[in-house]
């Protein structure tokens, strides 16, 4: 390995490491990088960090690299090998006093990879990554003067049999899922399976090639084969795994997608019971009729800055018992370990269901108003959604609107609903959403943000 390594800056996200393999991210990147998480682990007093992987066909390669390089760093690593990424977390949680790195591309298209990492219990994001890159320009991460030993280890039957011991189902259920070919399918249907289910499974087997369809629940084009087989089957409920396993989509008998803010009211209001007064965290893209379900229910919900990473450390925070986002992730700290985990959020949704003769009235009956999906705007250059949003911040006029939320972009809420336009911190694109009680209420913020975007330049809109 070159001891002055050529890097791209952009493949250091805010959340985590990601880009295209043998392009901006190479096995020489992923070395460096590894280095870099072992010079900043050592300084934490980390000596064992859990390694794992996806279904990617990258994979293999680049676990070995990282591994290599923790190990040259001076940490002992130990492999758990091809698993979802909350299985990871499971490891760094059980076996290595939090510390643990997952090599996956997440939802991206085939040939991304990435890796997620935390150290010593805490999820890096931000500042703390682009850490890592500045200390391998400045050649800081380099060899430590002891190598570090490599162990394996399976830890698929702990991970099953801890969620089994916590999750009690109250009848048997017949459910679906849909895996996408991603990791997740080597896992859920034995998991559902052992907690009781009768489990219908779609491309569980897992491919990095991913041939049948995009594993993203967040897009409904990636649910329509869960939304047949519910249709054409006895099954009551559809669940749907993103590419690592970290997040879950929600499909009812009568084919209606129940989003992940309206499946975190579910969540929250059993929580509450046991639990009264607790903090619920959501994030800025979720619909306004949450907090004050939440506040119904006696929690107390905080609003927060989208993103896994920067979820946790408010959950961390706050000592929030419960968080989710739209985008499907959902931490469960009650019971749970506080990471994000679509195979545990899919148990927890079945023992809730499983309490109803009818788990698809229950999940239809919950509150819902008038709102677009994720709409977004590409921009030219990396760096530019930032820029616009700094701008809209300073200089955004929004006359019909009751408050302004701007820890993440601008979230502008109105007497009748809100609009959303941030900065996404993956791709250079503007992300925005739209919710209101009525048809008229939608067009009259939809028509505040297109004015607001026309004077910013932006004239082709997606609304």
């Amino acid at each position: 390995m070159s001891p002055t390594p050529t890097l791209n800056a952009d493949i250091f996200k805010a959340y985590d490491i990601r880009g295209v393999v043998n392009e901006t991210l190479t096995q020489e990147a992923v070395y460096h990088i590894g280095l870099a998480i072992a010079l900043r682990a050592r300084q934490l007093g980390v000596s064992h960090i859990a390694v794992g992987r996806d279904g990617r066909l990258s994979g293999p390669d680049l676990v070995n690299s990282l591994a290599n390089a923790l190990q040259d760093g001076g940490l002992n690593v130990v492999d758990v090998g091809m698993v979802a990424t909350p299985m990871l977390y499971f490891a760094a949680h059980t076996l290595t006093q939090g510390s643990g790195i997952m090599v996956t591309g997440s939802h991206n298209p085939p040939q991304y990879n990435g890796l997620k990492m935390m150290l010593a219990g805490t999820t890096l994001s931000g500042d703390a990554i682009q850490d890592l890159y500045q200390s391998i320009v400045q050649g800081q991460a380099t060899a430590h003067h002891e190598r570090g030993q490599l162990s394996q280890a399976d830890v698929s039957a702990n991970y099953q049999a801890r969620i089994v011991s916590d999750i009690q189902l109250s009848r048997p259920m017949k459910i679906v899922i849909d895996a996408g070919n991603g990791v997740a399918g080597a896992f859920a249907g034995d998991l559902y399976r052992a907690l009781g289910c009768d489990v219908t499974e779609l491309f569980c087997d897992v491919d990095g090639t991913f041939p049948n369809h995009h594993p993203d629940p967040a897009k409904p084009a990636n649910l329509q084969d869960v939304i047949a087989a519910l249709k054409a089957g006895d099954a009551e409920i559809g669940l749907a795994f993103d590419g690592d396993g970290d997040r879950i989509g929600v499909v009812t008998k009568d084919g209606n997608i129940i989003w992940p803010d309206r499946q975190l009211m579910l969540y929250a209001a059993d929580l509450l019971q046991r639990e009264p007064n607790a903090k619920i965290i959501y994030d800025v893209k979720c619909t306004r009729l949450l907090a004050p379900w939440i506040e119904q229910h006696g929690g107390q919900p905080i609003i927060s800055r989208t993103g896994h990473s920067l979820i946790k450390a408010a959950m961390k925070e706050h000592g929030a018992a419960l968080a989710g986002e739209m985008s499907g992730h959902t931490f469960f700290k009650e019971r749970w370990f506080g990471f994000d985990d679509g195979l545990y959020t899919g148990a927890r949704l079945l023992e809730i269901l499983s309490q109803h003769d009818n788990p698809s009235a229950i999940l239809n009956a919950l509150p819902e108003a008038l709102s677009t999906p994720e709409l977004n705007i590409a921009m030219p250059n990396e760096g530019d959604n930032h820029r616009v949003v700094a701008q809209l911040q300073q200089q955004a006029q929004f006359p019909q609107s009751q408050t302004i939320i701007d820890i993440d972009g601008l979230r502008v809420e109105y007497a009748q609903g809100f609009g959303l336009i941030r900065a996404s911190n993956t791709t250079p694109v503007l992300v925005l959403r739209f919710e209101a009680e009525t048809e008229a209420a939608l067009a009259m913020i939809q028509n505040e943000f297109r004015a607001v975007l026309q004077q910013a330049g932006i004239e082709d809109l997606p609304f």
